[in-house]
């Protein structure tokens, strides 16, 4: 069996469409990773695990340690094995960030994981709004999504990458989350400005999707995926 799996509990497409009754506890989810990326229970903010602690960006701006009993509808963990480091040591915008680690990775028809630590000259965050039922597509949610700059802030981004094959299962190329190195500001990345940093990058060699099969309402739900590609362009 692989040591270096992505596990995903839910995919993109169901929560896209509005299922965010969580399914599974993040004490559970850890035990199957130390870094990732995912929201709580209604899409109560944004969810960063790093170094095995879980965390969640709330949307009134503030950073709290979950406690484990916490419930996702979706996640994405694995355990973190670095198989390159790369200094990045010059000023760059996030888009050119980006195609950079591009060219470290072993290949884009794969998933890979990232961490890049570091100095950002800027780091522009959002975090989605906690919902009630009943719930609204999240592309209608990310209208209101409350949006947060720092700037010269030392943290890192954390994440995944995912071919764009398995687009609607996740977000089809980066999904990144930040979190500060003070614990005290984290979220959904937007865009950045990065000053130097550390990445590292590691090779997944598979994937368990995890479904919530116990709950009712994901088994009988009649899912309408026709503009899920152009929602999650918007939503991400």
């Amino acid at each position: 069996m692989s040591n270096k799996t992505l596990y995903q509990h839910g995919t993109l497409g169901a929560l896209m469409a509005g299922l965010m009754d969580g399914t599974k506890t993040i004490s559970d989810l850890l035990t199957l990773g130390d870094l990732g990326i995912g929201t709580l229970h209604g899409l109560d903010g944004e969810v960063i695990i790093i170094n095995g602690e879980a965390y969640q960006g709330r949307s009134d701006g503030k950073l709290i340690k979950l406690t484990g009993e916490e419930l996702t509808p979706y996640a994405a963990v694995t355990t973190f094995k670095a198989d390159r480091q790369v200094i990045l040591d010059e000023g760059l915008y996030s888009e050119e960030t980006l195609n950079k680690m591009l060219t470290h990775f072993k290949s884009q028809n794969t998933f890979s994981a990232v961490k890049l630590t570091g100095v950002f000259n800027k780091m522009h965050i959002r975090i989605m709004p906690k919902q009630e039922k009943p719930y609204r597509r999240l592309v209608e949610v990310s209208k209101i999504q409350p949006e947060f700059t720092e700037e010269y802030i030392k943290g890192s981004l954390v994440g995944f990458y995912t071919p764009a094959l398995f687009q609607g299962v996740a977000a089809a190329g980066f999904h990144l989350h930040f979190i500060s190195e003070d614990r005290t500001f984290g979220g959904h990345v937007i865009d950045f400005e990065l000053g130097q940093g550390v990445l590292e990058i590691s090779d997944i060699d598979a994937m368990t999707q995890l479904f919530p099969v116990n709950d009712t309402t994901f088994l009988e739900t009649e899912i309408d995926y026709a503009n899920l590609a152009s929602e999650i362009e918007q939503a991400e």
